[in-house]
């Protein structure tokens, strides 16, 4: 799925919004707080950028973003839950400017991190990192996932597999599939123009996973999970990171 210069263009400012938009939550992420009225605040400030929540309807997701708690790996639904001193939070955020997306995904701590949560934040978003720098023409989407997958296990933390990253453009979800594990599928050659988002979600325990509704997915032993995301471009020599701060190239 290649874009053109005008794609692009909008891809990027669809990124930029969500860069913002996570930017403009932090402050938020307290104790007391509920996670339905952080989805308020997003989606109103998503739409003062005279954009729309992507995933809002999508699916038919009843929400703008995603929020996610402690075991609760995607999807959570924003909901009167009052986060507490010591939760972490994974808030996924899409924003669609002209018909085009951006998607990224943060995992917050609520007060005080302890050690644990400290090394899963530490570890899933260097395992980001890590796939993304595998992101440039000639390499394969299982570049990405072995990259991803090797740090993972070197870190003895669970990989997610029924979740897996994806392409996005004119669609939240298109062609390729970004798993965080090498699968043959996936030997897919990168391209410039391509725009994908890579998305490790880990856990501290082990890589099982259960659906608690319609769109809840926990980890199944109970044990925490991370999730880090950001929609990235594939350049002519390398790849361009459009939902993080304008200086992050390769």
């Amino acid at each position: 799925m290649i874009k053109n210069a005008n794609g692009i263009k909008n891809m990027k400012h669809a990124g930029l919004i969500v860069y913002l938009t996570h930017q403009y939550l932090k402050p938020y992420i307290k104790p007391g707080i509920t996670t339905k009225e952080l989805d308020k605040l997003a989606e109103e400030f998503i739409k003062s950028k005279e954009a729309k929540p992507s995933f809002k309807g999508l699916y038919g997701f009843p929400a703008s973003i995603c929020t996610s708690v402690n075991d609760e790996v995607v999807h959570g639904i924003p909901s009167d839950y009052k986060l507490l001193d010591g939760d972490i939070i994974k808030i996924d955020i899409g924003a669609c400017y002209k018909g085009y997306h951006g998607d990224s995904a943060w995992t917050y701590v609520v007060g005080k991190a302890n050690s644990e949560q400290t090394y899963l934040l530490k570890h899933t978003k260097e395992a980001l990192f890590q796939g993304i720098k595998q992101v440039k023409p000639g390499n394969t989407v299982n570049d990405i996932s072995k990259a991803i997958e090797d740090y993972a296990n070197q870190q003895n933390l669970g990989i997610v597999k029924e979740l897996v990253g994806h392409g996005i453009g004119k669609k939240v979800h298109e062609p390729p599939d970004v798993p965080n594990y090498t699968r043959p599928s996936s030997d897919i050659k990168l391209k410039p123009g391509m725009t994908i988002a890579i998305e490790p979600m880990l856990n501290l325990g082990g890589s099982d996973v259960k659906f608690e509704d319609k769109w809840t997915v926990k980890t199944k032993d109970g044990s925490l999970s991370a999730h880090f995301e950001h929609t990235v471009l594939v350049t002519e020599t390398g790849y361009k990171i459009l939902t993080g701060k304008e200086e992050i190239n390769g």
